[in-house]
């Protein structure tokens, strides 16, 4: 019999994520893949936002996180809504 290869994601972590849902919606409009796109674009922006924040302002100027924006992104399975973080300066 032909070895499985190894999965880049264990198949237990992809249980979890499709929460007992119908692996055929995965792929739906709003499903999984752009949930999954959506969570990787914030954590993205909130990991560069952090970034920005650390460095602080060339002028010296102190700045700070000041809520979310929402943006819509185009994408190969449609639009989806995403929080972008803003900063009190709005340097970011």
């Amino acid at each position: 019999m032909a070895r499985r290869k190894a999965p880049l994601i264990p198949d237990h972590l992809l249980d979890q994520l499709l929460g007992g849902a119908d692996p055929k919606t995965a792929f739906a409009k709003d499903g999984l893949l752009d949930e999954l796109k959506k969570a990787l674009a914030e954590r993205a922006l909130n990991a560069e936002v952090d970034h920005h924040l650390d460095q602080g302002e060339q002028d010296g100027r102190s700045n700070c996180r000041n809520g979310y924006g929402h943006k819509t992104v185009l994408t190969d399975t449609g639009k989806i809504d995403v929080a972008v973080p803003r900063d009190r300066l709005a340097t970011f």
